[in-house]
């Protein structure tokens, strides 16, 4: 279905036609022209609106070292036993002398890159924060696009700031290791916040059941109020074992039509917990689409991806086509001197938008 409000140039169309027909250099291309927001990326990027919503998107965030990668690895290989085709989007830190991605992590996961059924794309950061780079959600859309059923995305591990991947995922796993510290610095990360389901990898390490509990105790303490309905029960005991805890939460989530977050236990190396892992993923898939969650998640995506794009023209609008930073370069010598203000000098390229 083409949108009668645009259409695709004559090289952009013949693309358009190869993607279509799931051939993946194509993808590569469209990618390409979508990271680097070559002239008709917005067209392509509208092409693509109406083949959305295929996909499962799986974020994997954490801090740096817990084996994201590797996880990432041993997921795709799980989903292409079971007869999935993945799309994976590894946020590498820039390169500092290319500007490019390191590529660190389709090294990594060199097992899955010689599959037919899985793609990697390698995105840099190029100094954008939070965990993805500037276009992530862009290429996600490109993948859901293309019939991957299901994309990863896995961000580049730059620790407490690392929260647009809730944004932009359906299924967010936060991975954590023992030496990640205890779940009250996994709060104060924003960590806790944003998990659907945790896991602590590389599990055969000491201190991997440590974690675990006291993650499933901040996860208990969550839940307050709602323990207070559960028969025997009043508040928060936190005398209670691990698996009467998951019980009751278990119990508490039913009752209330929400989400139990799991905290599983890995070694992605030996992939041992991968299979749990995907159970739990498609579980709260399910559970996403069953509680009307999903499309709460989408909505809110697609109306970020609106203010994104407004801002994107506003810029040009302001800066380029109202000469606000002509007007910027004109009044540094008041502006140094005192005789203008900062303010003054936005008000005056505000009004000349406005006006």
């Amino acid at each position: 279905m083409t949108n009668p409000s645009f259409t695709l140039s004559a090289e952009h169309a013949a693309l358009w036609e190869a993607f279509t027909d799931g051939r993946r250099p194509a993808l590569a291309r469209a990618i390409s022209i979508v990271e680097n927001r070559r002239p008709g990326f917005e067209q392509l990027m509208q092409v693509a609106h109406g083949r959305l919503g295929h996909a499962q998107r799986i974020g994997l965030t954490g801090p740096p070292g817990a084996g994201k990668s590797t996880l990432t690895s041993g997921l795709a290989a799980a989903f292409r036993a079971q007869g999935d085709t993945v799309g994976v989007i590894a946020v590498d830190p820039t390169s500092p002398y290319t500007g490019g991605a390191l590529l660190g992590d389709r090294i990594r996961m060199n097992e899955v890159a010689l599959d037919d059924g899985v793609f990697i794309r390698s995105m840099a950061t190029r100094g954008s924060l939070g965990g993805l780079a500037l276009t992530t959600k862009e290429v996600a859309d490109l993948m859901d696009a293309f019939g991957f059923d299901r994309v990863i995305i896995e961000t580049v591990g730059v620790g407490q700031s690392e929260l647009d991947i809730a944004a932009t995922a359906d299924s967010t796993v936060v991975v954590l290791v023992p030496e990640s510290g205890d779940s009250i610095q996994a709060m104060k990360a924003g960590l806790m916040e944003i998990a659907d389901l945790f896991v602590i990898n590389k599990s055969d390490r000491p201190g991997a059941d440590r974690l675990a509990r006291e993650i499933e105790m901040m996860l208990h303490l969550r839940l307050g109020q709602g323990l207070r309905n559960v028969p025997a029960h009043h508040g928060v005991d936190l005398t209670l074992n691990r698996k009467r805890r998951r019980e009751m939460q278990q119990q508490v989530a039913e009752s209330e039509g929400s989400w139990s977050i799991p905290v599983l236990q890995t070694v992605a190396e030996q992939a041992k917990g991968v299979a749990e892992l995907v159970e739990a993923l498609d579980k709260h898939r399910d559970w996403l689409q069953t509680s009307g969650e999903l499309s709460r998640r989408r909505r809110a995506r697609f109306a970020e991806r609106v203010r994104e794009a407004v801002d994107r023209r506003m810029q040009t609008v302001v800066w380029t086509d109202r000469q606000g930073q002509a007007t910027l370069d004109a009044a540094l010598d008041d502006l140094e001197s005192g005789i203008q203000t900062p303010y003054d000098v936005a008000d005056r390229i505000v009004n000349a938008v406005a006006g």
